[in-house]
């Protein structure tokens, strides 16, 4: 990933896999914004004790950098689950409740996700111009959510798994991620050979490899790995730039993923421009 620092001040990471593709995909930082510490500054979150106004005035900067409108983002309740919504320009400006995926093939409308250590994954197919972000914690990936973002862009838009190219953005890296019996567990009992992403350290704690449990979960789906960039930027280990609520225990803000499809040349199905 590559970093870019806009007018405003705002400072967004961008996948260099994507540069050529008609896709924009951003995680934010946490420069650039209003908030005072623990949320300092570009916080998306008033559940962790940040008012209304401030998270706001958030979103308004992060949006002029990026020329959107925060009127259209889709938002997603996320509550660690598997369900997928697939959105149109009907659903600008709504709340996903119950979901922590979305899927679309609705040119220049905003996904929008919240991470604090899960992973922002980000699905692109070329040829049905179709994308797809989830937010994948450790009972998301465990419970297949990336397989399950992937099979709702089959299902809905006829994505072949093939032609898929994959961001896996930053995240706590299997370094800062010790787990404790209830992870391993299920992990052990969801994830086919889940020994690959659980590895024990010399005293015996047992970390998870959130990076290649979902890489590995596309590649099994039918993604090239070539296709599928992972980012490797661990924010237990980055707190200057990310938020992590492993490593700042809980009182941090909340960082985002925001992705939208750009037009493409030529005439396509479902492209159409904002609503004025």
């Amino acid at each position: 990933m590559r970093p870019l620092a806009h007018a405003n001040g705002v400072v967004t990471y961008t996948f260099s896999r994507f540069a050529s593709l008609p896709v924009q995909a951003h995680v934010t930082t946490r420069h650039g914004g209003v908030s005072p510490a623990p949320w300092n500054t570009l916080n998306f979150s008033v559940r962790r004790g940040d008012t209304p106004d401030r998270v706001q005035e958030n979103l308004r900067r992060l949006c002029a950098a990026l020329d959107l409108r925060p009127d259209d983002l889709v938002r997603t309740q996320q509550v660690h689950g598997t369900r997928i919504a697939q959105v149109t320009w009907a659903h600008a400006g709504s709340l996903q409740e119950g979901a922590d995926g979305l899927v679309t093939d609705a040119v220049g409308l905003p996904l929008f996700l919240v991470f604090a250590d899960c992973v922002p994954l980000v699905l692109y197919d070329p040829v049905h111009h179709v994308l797809g972000a989830c937010h994948a914690g450790w009972r998301g990936t465990v419970d297949g959510i990336a397989a399950a973002t992937l099979g709702a862009m089959q299902a809905a838009y006829d994505t072949d798994p093939a032609q898929v190219w994959a961001g896996i953005g930053p995240s706590i890296g299997p370094q800062s991620y010790p787990v404790g019996p209830e992870v391993v567990d299920r992990a052990q009992a969801r994830l086919r050979q889940a020994e690959r992403f659980l590895h024990r350290n010399g005293a015996g704690q047992v970390h998870f490899d959130l990076w290649q449990a979902n890489a590995t979960q596309l590649v099994e789906a039918g993604v090239p790995r070539a296709q599928i960039a992972i980012a490797g930027i661990d924010t237990a280990q980055n707190t200057q730039d990310f938020f992590s609520h492993r490593a700042e225990r809980g009182r941090c803000g909340l960082f985002a993923l925001v992705a939208w499809l750009q037009p493409r040349p030529g005439p396509r199905g479902g492209e159409h421009p904002p609503p004025a």
